[in-house]
């Protein structure tokens, strides 16, 4: 995965190409998760709605560049969009909400005005797309996403500037933010990338297939397993401090390692600056 911010004189330019990657789920314990910006002030409003059917192993997928995402349970096996676009009357209708069918499933996706001189933006699923925005044609539109995820539908959420939330799925999730927050409650799987936030998580399978990954750079990661998982775990916290409800043994400063149960998957948790929790779910 690769990202991009550069800030020239005049105007935000942002560069994107955007990686692949439950409602009685485990419960966060998140007294310091901050409140959602909802300040619209001298804004409009436009929203979009889609709506599709989906199997058990589909994949829904939402990237964005500015703006939140948010994901709850669905009552159903119906998978549904909500895509809002804030800003100016004369920025938002410049914002395209794009809806790509492929293999895995669906990839939906906030396409902003191209950038001249840059790669053209087009919403594809996986690492195959590109986002450029720049403030002077489009880019101070922020598209906040709500998507309702049924059970057993994977749910993958990527955006540039923005807080990702997950709470009560019953499926695996994969989230990735550059500036903002994750916060995920499943009883499936999870993984969550940040580079300048902080990442709260539950996972509620014991039974995991994969390697797990939780990193960011600046911010604190809390994550809580099955007391049954089976993980060889590695925490960094280079500027920070790692505590364990399972035994880890210090390698380095900063650095812990340790088996739960028979250690079959690898457990990764990595911060540059902030604190590191490990948490056991009885």
């Amino acid at each position: 995965m690769k990202r991009l911010l550069a800030i020239p004189a005049a105007a935000l330019a942002t560069a994107w190409s955007i990686g692949c990657v439950e409602v009685s789920g485990p419960i966060v314990d998140t007294p310091d998760w901050p409140f959602w910006d909802n300040d619209t002030t001298g804004q409009v409003r436009i929203e979009y709605e889609w709506r599709g059917q989906f199997g058990p192993g589909e994949q829904i997928e939402i990237k964005g560049v500015s703006g939140d995402i948010r994901a709850i349970p669905a009552p159903a096996n119906e998978v549904v969009v909500t895509a809002t676009k804030i800003g100016q009357p004369g920025d938002v209708a410049n914002v395209d909400i794009e809806v790509v069918t492929h293999d895995l499933g669906t990839t939906i996706c906030a396409v902003y005005p191209d950038v001249p001189g840059r790669q053209p933006n087009e919403c594809e699923p996986g690492d195959a797309a590109n986002m450029t925005t720049r403030d002077s044609i489009g880019g101070s539109v922020r598209v906040e996403f709500t998507v309702q995820v049924p059970e057993g539908v994977i749910f993958v959420a990527r955006t540039l500037s923005g807080h990702v939330e997950a709470i009560g799925l019953k499926s695996d999730v994969f989230v990735h933010t550059l500036f903002g927050d994750a916060r995920v409650s499943t009883t499936g799987l999870a993984t969550a990338r940040t580079m300048y936030g902080s990442i709260v998580a539950s996972i509620g399978q014991p039974d995991w297939g994969r390697d797990l990954e939780f990193r960011t750079l600046t911010g604190d990661i809390a994550v809580t397993v099955p007391f049954n998982a089976s993980a060889d775990v590695h925490a960094t916290a280079q500027f920070g401090h790692i505590t364990s409800d399972f035994p880890l043994s210090q390698v380095s400063p900063g650095d812990m390692q340790g088996k739960i149960g028979a250690g079959e998957w690898k457990l990764t948790l990595v911060t540059l600056q902030g604190d590191i929790r490990l948490k056991r779910r009885l």
